[in-house]
C-alpha cells in the first residue's frame, strides 16, 4: 500500500474501510473478491476516471495485497490517485477478462474461492461467462453488497465532505430559481444552475439537473429541451450537487403568477411530510416505517396528486448513469432495512399530477444522526411565486432577446463572410 497523504481522504480511512471488507470477506468464506462496480472500487482506494465503460477491476485477496486490472489509458489514475501498488494493464487491442483471469493465476488466486459482483452494471454476462468457462478451478460466487455493507453508513468524514457537495447543490438551485421567468427556456435555466454550482466548487454530478415547466412536468426524469417558459406557469428543479464523486440532492418549485389553492396545498403537504421526517425519523426505525410515515401525509391531499415511486433512497457515491444509492436501500414499503446513524437518504414527498396537470416537489437530503437526523441544507422550502410580470416587461425582456439574437447571427454571417474570402 502505496503511503499518500493528497487522496480525498486521509489513508487511515481507506485502511479502515478496507479491513472492514476483509471481515466480511472472511465471514462469506471467501479468498479473494472481484470488485467491478466503479463507485465500490473508489470508495475502496479513491480511483476514478469517467472511463468506466471499459472493464475495470480491483481484487481484494484476504490476506494479499491487492491489485487491479484496468484498461492501460486508466493506469495512470491508479498511479495519480490511490493507494494500489500492484496493477495489471491491458491494452485496448488486448483481452481484459483473460488479464484478470492470468493475474487472478498469477497471484495464486486461481484454486480458491472468489467473489465477484454479479449484479455489476459493468460486468456483463458474456464476461461472467468467459470467467467462468476460463477460470474452470476457483469457485466463483456472487459476493453482491460485500462493498456496500461499508458504503450504507457514511463516516464523519464523508458526511463533512458531503456537506461540500450541498453547498454545490444550493448554489445550484438558487441560481436555478432567480433564472425562472416567463420568457426563458428551459435550457437558460439549467445553464444558470450549472454554471453556480461549479463556481460554488461542484465537480459534473452524475446527472445534470432536471428543468421542466409547465406541462412537461409531468414527464418523468425529463430535463431541458428549448422549451420557452410561459406566464403564468410552474418550473419543477431538480438539483444534485457533487464533490469527489459524493452527492446531495434537492427538489424546488417556482410559481410564476398568483398561487393557486391547489398549488398551496401541494406545498403543504410537502412540508408537513418533510417537518414529520426531521421530527420522527430516527435510528432503530425501518425503512418501511419511514416510508408510510412521508406517503400517508401525501396521500391525505385534496389536489389529485400521489407519490408515484419511494419516498427516498440512499445518496452517496455516483457515477452516471444516476446519482442515487437506491439500489442498496430505499425508503418502499415492505423493507425491513433498519436505519442506523451515517445513513444519508435524498427524502423525495414530490406530487405528481397536481389538477391533473402538474407535478411539483420539495425534498431533502438528510443524514441519520444518533438521536434522529439533520439536512445538509438551508434553503427555504417554500415555492417560491414570481408575479405576473407587467406586459411592458415582458415585451421589453423579448425586444433584448431577439437584439442579442440578431447579434449572435450577424456574428455568425460575418464569421463565414470572413472564412469565405479565404481571411
Amino acid at each position: 500500500m502505496i503511503q499518500r497523504d493528497d487522496m480525498t481522504f486521509p489513508l487511515e480511512e481507506y485502511q479502515n474501510r478496507l479491513a472492514a471488507l476483509r471481515l466480511r470477506i472472511a465471514d462469506r468464506r471467501l479468498d479473494a473478491v472481484v470488485i467491478s462496480d466503479p463507485e465500490n472500487i473508489m470508495y475502496l482506494t479513491d480511483y476514478q476516471t469517467t472511463g468506466y465503460s471499459f472493464f475495470q477491476a480491483l481484487v481484494v485477496p484476504l490476506e494479499d495485497e491487492p491489485f487491479m486490472i484496468t484498461r492501460a489509458m486508466e493506469e495512470s489514475n491508479i498511479i495519480a490517485r490511490t493507494w494500489v501498488e500492484r496493477t495489471r494493464p491491458y491494452p485496448d487491442t488486448g483481452d481484459a477478462i483473460q488479464m484478470l483471469v492470468d493475474a487472478l493465476r498469477e497471484f495464486g488466486l486461481a484454486k480458491k474461492r472468489i467473489g465477484y459482483e454479479r449484479n455489476s452494471y459493468f460486468f456483463p454476462a458474456y464476461q461472467q461467462d468467459r470467467i467462468h468457462t476460463t477460470l474452470t478451478e476457483a469457485k466463483l460466487l456472487d459476493c453482491f453488497g460485500i462493498v456496500e455493507q461499508g458504503r450504507i453508513c457514511k463516516s464523519p468524514a464523508e458526511i463533512q465532505l458531503m456537506r461540500k457537495a450541498a453547498a454545490a447543490t444550493e448554489a445550484g438551485m438558487q441560481a436555478g430559481i432567480d433564472a425562472c421567468q416567463a420568457g426563458v427556456t428551459e435550457n437558460e435555466i439549467g445553464a444558470a444552475i450549472s454554471s453556480a454550482m461549479f463556481k460554488a466548487g461542484g465537480e459534473p454530478p452524475a446527472v445534470m439537473p432536471y428543468v421542466t415547466s409547465g406541462p412537461r412536468t409531468m414527464i418523468g426524469h425529463a430535463t431541458w429541451e428549448g422549451r420557452t417558459v410561459l406566464p403564468n406557469e410552474h418550473v419543477f428543479l431538480e438539483v444534485g450537487g457533487c464533490y469527489r464523486r459524493y452527492h446531495t440532492a434537492m427538489m424546488r418549485t417556482v410559481v410564476l403568477g398568483k398561487l393557486s389553492d391547489s398549488m398551496h396545498h401541494a406545498q403543504e403537504r410537502m412540508k408537513l411530510a418533510l417537518h414529520a421526517v426531521h421530527d420522527k425519523v430516527q435510528p432503530g426505525m425501518t425503512v418501511s416505517d419511514a416510508d408510510n410515515l412521508v406517503r400517508n401525509i401525501i396521500s391525505e391531499n385534496d389536489c389529485g396528486a400521489r407519490l408515484i415511486t419511494r419516498s427516498g433512497y440512499s445518496i452517496g457515491i455516483a457515477f452516471p448513469p444516476s446519482w442515487d444509492e437506491g439500489y442498496i436501500v430505499s425508503l418502499k414499503q415492505g423493507e425491513s432495512t433498519v436505519l442506523q446513524p451515517g445513513m444519508t437518504f435524498h427524502i423525495i414527498p414530490w406530487m405528481w399530477g397536481v389538477d391533473g396537470d402538474k407535478t411539483c416537489g420539495i425534498s431533502d437530503s438528510i443524514y441519520i444522526t444518533d438521536t434522529g437526523c439533520e439536512s445538509f441544507f438551508t434553503m427555504d422550502r417554500d415555492f417560491t411565486v414570481k408575479p405576473e410580470q407587467p406586459e411592458p416587461a415582458l415585451l421589453e425582456f423579448d425586444e433584448a432577446r431577439k437584439n442579442k439574437r440578431e447579434r449572435a447571427e450577424a456574428s455568425t454571417s460575418g464569421d463565414k463572410a470572413k472564412a469565405k474570402s479565404g481571411e
